[in-house]
C-alpha cells in the first residue's frame, strides 16, 4: 500500500502516543495552532468551529466527538475543520478534569448523588456497562439471560449527569475559546496578507527593474 507505514506501530506504542504524542504535547499544540491559523476562512467562522469542537468534548459521546463536532460546526455556520481540530481540547490530560466537573455539575443540577463517587462512577461503572452490553449481545445467540442493571445504573449515575452537567462548563469554555481565538486569528491573517502584499510588491519591483535594465542594455 502507498500510505502504509514503513515502521508499523505496536499496540503499546499506539496507546503510549495516545497519552503522550511523539514530540510531546507542546509540539502537538504548536501543530494544531499552525493548522488553525492556516485555515482558509474568516476568523469568525474558524472561531465558531473551534468553539463547537471544544463544547462537544464536554459531552459523554466518547468516540463520536469528531462527527458531532463536524455537524454542530456546520449547523452554526462555523468552519467544520476547525470543529474537528477543536475536539483535541479533550485529550487524556484534560478528560479527567472535564469528567469530574461535568459529573459533579450534573448531579448538582439533577439533585442526585453519585453513590460510589465520581471516579468510580466514571471508570468502574463504564466498565460494568460495557460488560452488560457485551453479555446481552451474546445472550441474543444463546440461552443466557439478559441483565441490564449495570447499564441502567451507568445511565443514571454517569451518562445523564455527564450530559446535563457538561452543558454549562462546555458553553463557558466554548465562549472563552471564541473570544480569545477570533482576534488572534484575525491579527495573524492581517499580518500574513501584509507580508504577501509586501512580497508581491517586491517581486513586481524586481521584475520592473529587470525590464528596465534589459531595455537600457538593448
Amino acid at each position: 500500500m502507498v500510505f502504509k507505514r514503513r515502521d508499523p506501530r505496536t499496540l503499546m506504542q499506539v496507546l503510549a502516543e495516545t497519552f503522550w504524542p511523539r514530540g510531546g504535547w507542546g509540539r502537538a499544540f504548536e501543530y494544531m495552532k499552525h493548522r488553525v491559523r492556516r485555515l482558509p476562512d474568516t476568523p469568525e467562522k474558524i472561531g465558531r468551529g473551534l468553539a463547537a469542537g471544544v463544547f462537544i468534548t464536554f459531552t459523554p459521546f466518547f468516540g463520536l466527538h469528531i462527527f458531532i463536532a463536524w455537524f454542530l460546526a456546520r449547523a452554526i455556520k462555523g468552519n467544520v475543520l476547525a470543529g474537528v481540530i477543536g475536539t483535541a481540547f479533550g485529550n487524556p490530560l484534560t478528560f479527567p478534569a472535564i469528567a469530574v466537573v461535568s459529573l459533579k455539575s450534573g448531579h448538582f443540577l439533577l439533585g442526585s448523588r453519585a453513590q460510589r463517587g465520581v471516579e468510580h462512577s466514571l471508570f468502574d461503572m463504564f466498565h460494568g456497562a460495557t460488560l452488560d452490553l457485551l453479555d446481552n449481545l451474546r445472550a441474543l445467540f444463546t440461552s443466557a439471560p439478559t441483565d441490564w442493571h449495570r447499564l441502567i445504573e451507568f445511565y443514571r449515575e454517569v451518562f445523564l449527569p455527564y450530559l446535563i452537567g457538561g452543558i454549562l462548563p462546555g458553553t463557558a469554555a466554548a465562549i472563552l475559546v471564541y473570544i480569545l481565538t477570533v482576534p488572534l486569528i484575525g491579527a495573524y491573517q492581517n499580518s500574513r496578507k501584509k507580508r504577501l502584499r509586501l512580497k508581491l510588491a517586491q517581486l513586481v519591483a524586481e521584475a520592473s527593474k529587470a525590464t528596465d535594465d534589459s531595455q537600457n542594455s538593448g
